[in-house]
């Protein structure tokens, strides 16, 4: 993967004017024009001088907005950003329309080479846990650690309750359900979309899923919403195809970055049996498997998902300490 381009002037697609998403309390939002791509990155400062660079990355159908809970709980080590991936959150589709995982990921590598904040700990939930895993594979320079939540790794058999997302990635399939679902409201829509995504929904607060419907509303004004969820499923099926040295799965075992796995009990996404065959495949693996939580354990169960890392990043600093103490 090639990161030598020079930015070159772009026209910006024109989006309709829709309602801002949300942003929580020490958060800001900026626009990042990339070659090819302008994305949004929500930022929560360090508290410290001592704060880490850290990039967060959402999966498909999410925005940095998944990320802000764990980012607060962690803004006292590390110097947050999460960034809405082109065509979701508030950032517009990429110019050429690639939404496959290696596309995303060169957005990722663009976006830390321009702002020289490497090397980051780097943070990725389903689809941006495959993405995650092409970032660090290809640019190992960029990634201190890696954290990958219910991360979308290649299954033989994925369970049953994931195929209806798989189905997405089939032409006409998006299309197909936007109209059987036209008469839904953004209420039941978002109950079903948090019944996929959450071991128990019922841990989502009043006020929160107030929030999330006011978000999805949002996003279902959006002109090019289906189309992108479409093109997206079908980058993620596309990169559970690919073999050789493109292979998810052959990328894993090229990361050498110290890596948390997280994954829920209850995912109805991706199988917590897959955790084993990850916990193989990255070299230095250590495993979280939280009992009842789903596909986004960073939302469900944050403060479990920010021990953990406070305990990667602790190995981490350990290490690299003895790794810098001379010898003799």
């Amino acid at each position: 993967m090639s990161e030598t381009e020079s930015p070159t002037a772009r026209a910006v697609p024109v989006v309709p004017p829709v309602p801002s998403t949300q942003v929580c309390e020490g958060e800001r939002l900026r626009t990042v024009p990339l070659p090819g791509a302008t994305i949004t990155v929500r930022y929560r400062p360090g508290a410290g001088p001592g704060a880490e660079p850290a990039l967060f990355v959402h999966g498909l159908g999410g925005s940095s907005q998944n990320w802000s809970q764990l980012m607060a709980l962690l803004a006292d080590e590390l110097d947050c950003e999460a960034l809405d991936l082109p065509g979701f959150g508030e950032a517009p589709p990429p110019d050429d329309g690639d939404h496959s995982i290696t596309a995303c990921a060169r957005v990722v590598i663009r976006h830390l080479d321009a702002g020289g904040r490497g090397p980051v700990h780097l943070f990725g939930n389903s689809m941006g846990g495959a993405v995650a895993t092409r970032v660090v594979a290809v640019r190992p320079d960029l990634v201190r650690t890696l954290t990958l939540v219910s991360p979308a790794l290649p299954e033989l058999r994925p369970q049953r309750t994931a195929w209806p997302t798989a189905l997405m990635a089939v032409p006409g399939m998006v299309p197909l359900f936007a109209r059987l679902t036209r008469d839904w409201t953004p209420e039941q829509r978002t109950r079903e979309l948090l019944a996929l995504c959450y071991g128990d929904p019922q841990r989502v607060t009043p006020e929160g899923f107030a929030r999330a419907v006011e978000e999805y509303g949002r996003r279902l004004e959006l002109p090019y919403f289906w189309d992108v969820m479409a093109r997206s499923a079908r980058g993620v099926v596309d990169a559970y195809t690919l073999g050789g040295q493109h292979s998810l799965w052959r990328q894993a075992e090229r990361v050498l970055a110290p890596t948390l796995l997280v994954y829920g009990t209850r995912d109805r996404l991706v199988s917590y049996r897959m955790a084993r065959r990850a916990g193989r495949a990255f070299r230095d693996a250590r495993l979280l498997t939280l009992l009842g939580s789903g596909h986004v354990a960073m939302m469900e169960d944050p403060d479990a998902v920010a021990r953990a890392v406070r305990g990667l990043l602790a190995d981490t600093a350990t290490t690299s300490e003895r790794s810098a103490t001379p010898r003799g």
